[in-house]
């Protein structure tokens, strides 16, 4: 065989190769955005490159994978709507007071699921492979909950407007993941 037909063979198993990476890269790409829908672009945002996002996200989906997560029994369902619509009722005398229960017993639900409820950013991480979108509202009631009641629920201000919002975001999160019916389409959150 000549060189220059060995130099041709190569130059296309090479450009084949090529080809077939940036196919794999495109669908790995596709997979994880439709799988962690806003989590993808938040994740990647705050990644040095998107490789160590992927791996992230990757390492989210294989950490998951080591959970036995189950739907609420609908007695269990029930029971927390019942809790829940306590914590709202409550929030008119005792806003703070609500948040932190609200915080607590979106946790519960989550452990009754079979997620782990280390610290936050790890329970935030893990809900990103089912709920990635509803995640960002835990995000954002958390966020306003550590500024508003602080470390220890003595925060400055309190500002009621800023819990209400808290709450609805936990509100959120709550319906997804006891399959709650929303109010607007009378469809279960899926």
């Amino acid at each position: 065989m000549e060189a220059w037909t060995i130099i041709a063979i190569a130059v296309a198993v090479l450009a084949v190769a090529a080809i077939v990476g940036a196919a794999y890269l495109t669908w790995r790409k596709r997979r994880l955005r439709r799988r962690f829908g806003p989590e993808y672009a938040r994740v990647v945002d705050a990644s040095d490159s998107r490789r160590g996002a992927w791996a992230e996200l990757r390492e989210r989906e294989q950490r998951r994978e080591q959970f036995d997560i189950r739907p609420l029994r609908p007695d269990e369902r029930s029971a927390f709507e019942t809790r829940w619509q306590t914590v709202q009722a409550d929030f008119v005398d005792a806003p703070a007071s609500a948040v932190r229960r609200a915080d607590l017993l979106i946790q519960e639900v989550m452990r009754t699921r079979g997620y782990p409820v280390e610290d936050f950013e790890r329970r935030a991480a893990d809900l990103s492979v089912d709920h990635p979108r509803v995640v960002e509202h835990y995000r954002a009631g958390h966020v306003i909950a550590r500024r508003r009641l602080g470390a220890v629920g003595r925060g400055p201000g309190n500002d009621t407007e800023e819990l209400r919002r808290a709450m609805l975001h936990y509100r959120e999160l709550f319906d997804e993941l006891t399959e709650t019916v929303t109010h607007t389409s009378g469809e279960p959150r899926r």
